[in-house]
């Protein structure tokens, strides 16, 4: 966006934030407090700097443009770093604070954490939204380019950039239903390798390191399919003889559903939970209260 003669209006950035984070004119009025029409006028002006359309109909919806797309990450990083400069003392007023949080997390981490997340912003942060991403099949810059602004959980892939702070280590649990084969006896490495397996990847993967350790002991097990969600591998464990894996913290979900957990009797790497984020956020005040919640509410 370029500077004209009588300057930039810094609530042009603001309000292209917003229209990028809603999709919307209507939702992006109310979150600014201005008429559906005022919002329009706005995004003519933001259009005609940009000298693009920022956002066009797609059905029903609208949809932001390439362009659009490509400065949503710096556009979020300009309102935030504007936000932190103002606050007196870098302090943020929890009670007023208006505020769309993006967290993308997996699915059973999202389960596991969420409600309590949710409670605490409801109690701290009233004026906060919590808005969580599923992971994606494929890799994305999602923090550097501002469509996430936390990622917590076993994190994989990140951009050199990101931060990272380790909270603690979990390990790998198996799960199958009640009455299953496999629970009549000793679990040992034979046994389990000899059943039927279902594995949860967001990338569809069929083997990882269980496979690695049982052919350390000449061993190796039938993968028949995976799920992308572990809250859908569940339903299907409760309903089949499949033998599935799960984290510690995802108990309370798989003895919802009568399902049973047990030691795998084998030496496995322990999962290593993290929160991301892009160093963007470093020393703006809403942001360090949403990672010290997320700190605080994991078992570190």
């Amino acid at each position: 966006m370029h500077v004209t003669q009588s300057g930039l209006d810094l609530n042009l950035l603001v309000a292209l934030d917003v229209l990028l984070e809603e999709s919307s004119v209507s939702r992006a009025a109310a979150r600014l407090h201005l008429s559906e029409p005022a919002m329009s006028r706005t995004l003519g002006r933001i259009r005609k700097a940009l000298g693009d359309p920022v956002l066009v109909r797609a059905g029903r919806a609208m949809v932001p443009t390439p362009r659009a797309l490509a400065l949503r990450g710096e556009v979020r990083a300009v309102v935030e770093r504007a936000r932190a400069l103002f606050l007196e003392g870098g302090q943020v007023d929890l009670a007023t604070l208006t505020r769309t949080f993006t967290v993308l997390a997996h699915d059973s981490f999202a389960a596991a954490f969420g409600a309590a997340l949710f409670r605490r912003a409801a109690r701290e942060a009233p004026g906060v939204r919590l808005r969580f991403l599923a992971e994606s099949h494929v890799d994305l810059p999602m923090l550097r380019e501002g469509v996430a602004d936390l990622e917590f959980g076993v994190i994989d892939t990140r951009s050199p950039e990101v931060r990272t702070e380790h909270l603690f280590d979990d390990r790998v649990l198996g799960v199958v239903r009640a009455g299953h084969p496999l629970l009549r006896g000793r679990i040992t490495a034979q046994r389990f390798a000899a059943g039927e397996h279902l594995t949860v990847s967001r990338r569809g993967r069929l083997e990882g390191p269980v496979d690695a350790a049982l052919a350390e002991r000449g061993l190796s097990r039938r993968v028949v399919g995976s799920m992308a969600a572990f809250s859908a591998s569940l339903f299907v464990l409760r309903q089949t003889d499949l033998i599935g894996l799960a984290a510690s913290w995802t108990l309370p979900q798989a003895e919802a559903l009568g399902l049973v957990t047990f030691e795998v009797p084998l030496e496995l790497p322990p999962l290593p939970v993290e929160l991301a984020w892009h160093p963007r956020h470093d020393a703006d005040p809403a942001h360090v209260w949403l990672r010290a919640c997320a700190r605080e509410l994991l078992p570190a």
